[in-house]
């Protein structure tokens, strides 16, 4: 019998046949239960594919072997379902969760959210978790009878609080929302459909989250090594990849260089999965936990790296944040970058009509908040390669992100 027909459904995964529902509710489909239908929604979703031509660390048009958003997508579903499966849990859920995670994401990456952050400081700022939400529940305009794509209340409450409760039980911001509150999409949806930001969401998201770190870890790794920004000598500090490098060399004394990267990318992967399906097992039997509202409701949360991954984790980002996201070829792209969407942000404030008709008329139309946010909408919905091409029809010199 294959191990994956082997493992049972547990009692805290999410059940489809038990979901809280939509907020627009719709008939049952005959053929798809609601988590699966979900991620077909965000399959077909615009945004979705938009992921095609967004940065993941290296703008789109740098080299065709590099990640975009799309394939660091694919990558961090594939972990998602993997986890999902050996927990018992909820596999369309997971799935679902890792599809629709960067939608918010703005073109240029974390350059484009810093700009677009500065660009709306005085309406709240941009986040791209927020983004996300908003995507999902309004931007995306498909059916006849709601905005949005109508997603079940277990996605929705995932998507926004994978990383954790955003709020205390009355209400008061926490963690990265103290200071500067909930962001506005967020708090307008909440109003109308309670996704209980108090309390920690479903199993599979807090293991979506952490399909989202692995995938970064090792698949940055892959491309800073390909880029040249590092090399492999300079992984000799990094333990868990010092050791993984030393088994592969052991066993593979003639290997070429380029398998010797994608081995060890394959092995790391699968030392973390296999952690965080130890742990998260470990801390699930501590918890005795026998419905998802038992996770929701726990004191801390239950999807995570033993103590040891955990650490290995903050030294493989410790490693990267100098060498490759602060690598000064890298911060001079995205520095071009933040330039480009804050002229792009300037100006269609100035001039709406820049913008498509559609978009231009609704700017026109709104209170200054609701202005700075509609051109925040539509820049978090370019491409990077839109985005360069409209800022190359508006001023006399853009940037070549090189």
């Amino acid at each position: 019998m294959a191990v994956e027909a082997a493992i049972a459904r547990a009692p805290y995964a999410s059940a489809p046949g038990r979901s809280r529902g939509r907020l627009h509710p719709e008939p049952v489909s005959a053929t798809r239960n609601a988590f699966r239908r979900d991620c077909d929604r965000i399959i077909h979703a615009t945004a979705f594919r938009r992921l095609a031509h967004k940065t993941q660390v290296f703008v789109f048009h740098e080299g065709d072997h590099f990640r975009t958003r799309l394939t660091h997508t694919l990558e961090v579903t594939q972990i998602a379902r993997s986890l999902a499966r050996a927990l018992g849990l909820d596999e369309d859920l997971a799935e679902a969760l890792a599809l629709a995670h960067d939608l918010g994401h703005p073109p240029f990456g974390h350059a484009g959210e810093r700009a677009l952050d500065r660009c709306l400081a005085a309406c709240g700022g941009f986040d791209h978790n927020a983004q996300t939400l908003r995507v999902v529940t309004a931007l995306e305009r498909r059916y006849p009878a709601f905005d949005g794509l109508n997603l079940s209340w277990e996605t929705l409450e995932g998507l926004v609080k994978h990383n954790g409760p955003l709020t205390l039980r009355n209400g008061i911001p926490v963690e990265l929302y103290r200071e500067r509150g909930l962001p506005h999409a967020i708090a307008a949806h909440n109003s109308i459909q309670d996704l209980e930001l108090w309390s920690f969401a479903s199993v599979e998201a807090q293991i979506a989250a952490i399909a989202d770190d692995i995938a970064y870890d090792a698949h940055d790794i892959d491309d800073g090594l390909r880029a040249g920004l590092f090399v492999r000598e300079d992984l000799a500090g990094v333990p868990l990849i010092r050791d993984s490098l030393a088994d592969i060399r052991a066993q593979h004394p003639a290997l070429d260089p380029s398998r010797v990267v994608h081995e060890l990318v394959r092995r790391l992967i699968t030392r973390m999965i296999e952690d965080v399906i130890a742990e998260t097992g470990a801390r699930l039997r501590a918890l005795a936990a026998c419905s998802a509202d038992d996770v929701r409701h726990a004191a801390l949360p239950v999807g995570s790296f033993s103590p040891a991954m955990a650490e290995a984790d903050r030294a493989i980002k410790g490693f990267l944040y100098p060498r490759m996201y602060r690598h000064s070829r890298i911060m001079r792209i995205m520095g071009d970058a933040e330039r480009l969407v804050c002229d792009l942000f300037r100006r269609y404030l100035e001039q709406p009509g820049d913008m498509p008709a559609e978009w231009a008329q609704l700017a026109d139309g709104a209170d200054e908040a609701a202005r700075l946010r509609h051109i925040g909408d539509f820049i978090a919905g370019m491409t990077d390669r839109y985005a360069l091409v409209e800022h190359a029809r508006l001023f006399d010199s853009t940037p070549e992100l090189r």
